[in-house]
C-alpha cells in the first residue's frame, strides 16, 4: 500500500463475516484492496456483515434503499438490528446521481429519521464499495480502542447498552424513561419486553392493562 491513511487502519486483521447474498464480485475486491479484513462468507440471519463478532452492518445502495422503503423491508430490518443486542449501523452507499426514483425526498428523509432516531440505528453514507470498506475498518479500530480504553474521552462515559435499551423501549406507547427502566429490570432484555404477553406487562409497576394492550398492538 502507498502512503495514504489506509495502513493506519490495518494494524491487525479484522474478522468480517459477509452474508452469501451480498454481491461478492463487487465487495470482495474492495475488502481485498483494503488489506485488513479476514473475510468469511456464509448465510447470516440478520445484517449483511458482522465485524469482529460485534458490529452488525446493513449495507444498502441507494436504489435498494428506495425498494426497501416501498416494500416495508427497511423498518423490519431496522427493528431486528435494534433488538439484536449488538452495535448496529445502516450504511448507505452511492451518490444522489444513483437515485432514479419518483419518491419524494421528504419520504426518504422521513424513513431515515425513523431508522436513526426511533429505532436507534445510526445511518452512515459512503460513496462506493471501497469507501464502505474504509469506514468499516475505521469503525472496527474505534470499537477496539473503546474496549481497551485506548480512546480518551473527557467526562463520564455513558452506559451505552442501557441507554440504547431505554431509547428503543421509549418508542412504545405509554413508555417513558422510568417505565423503560422498570421493563428492563423486570424482563432483562428488549427482546423479552417485545415478546411478553399483556398479562406479564401488567405486572410491571405502574403499567396498566390498556397500556399493556397498546404495547402488544404496536409490536404485533
Amino acid at each position: 500500500m502507498g502512503g495514504s491513511a489506509t495502513p493506519s487502519l490495518c494494524r491487525a486483521s479484522i474478522e468480517l463475516i459477509m452474508d452469501d447474498r451480498e454481491p461478492a464480485a463487487v465487495m470482495l475486491p474492495a475488502f481485498q484492496s483494503c488489506g485488513c479484513f479476514a473475510v468469511q462468507i456464509r448465510r447470516l440471519p440478520i445484517a449483511d456483515y458482522i465485524v469482529n463478532d460485534e458490529l452488525l452492518v446493513e449495507r444498502k445502495t441507494l436504489p435498494d434503499l428506495i425498494r426497501s422503503i416501498i416494500d416495508g423491508r427497511l423498518f423490519h430490518q431496522a427493528r431486528r438490528l435494534a433488538c439484536a443486542g449488538r452495535t448496529a449501523v445502516l450504511v448507505l452507499e452511492g451518490s444522489f446521481q444513483d437515485l432514479h426514483t419518483e419518491m419524494r425526498w421528504e419520504a426518504i428523509q422521513g424513513a431515515l429519521v425513523t431508522v436513526s432516531l426511533f429505532f436507534g440505528v445510526p445511518v452512515l453514507w459512503t460513496r462506493n464499495p471501497e469507501d464502505t470498506t474504509r469506514v468499516l475498518a475505521y469503525a472496527a479500530r474505534q470499537q477496539t480502542a473503546i474496549h481497551t480504553d485506548a480512546l480518551v474521552r473527557h467526562g463520564r462515559r455513558p452506559r451505552r447498552k442501557a441507554a440504547l435499551q431505554s431509547h428503543i423501549l421509549q418508542g412504545l406507547p405509554g413508555v417513558g424513561p422510568k417505565r423503560a427502566r422498570q421493563l428492563i429490570a423486570t424482563f432483562g432484555t428488549v427482546e423479552a419486553v417485545i415478546t411478553a404477553n399483556a398479562r406479564s406487562l401488567v405486572d410491571v409497576a405502574g403499567l396498566g392493562a390498556r397500556t399493556a394492550e397498546r404495547i402488544r398492538e404496536a409490536v404485533t
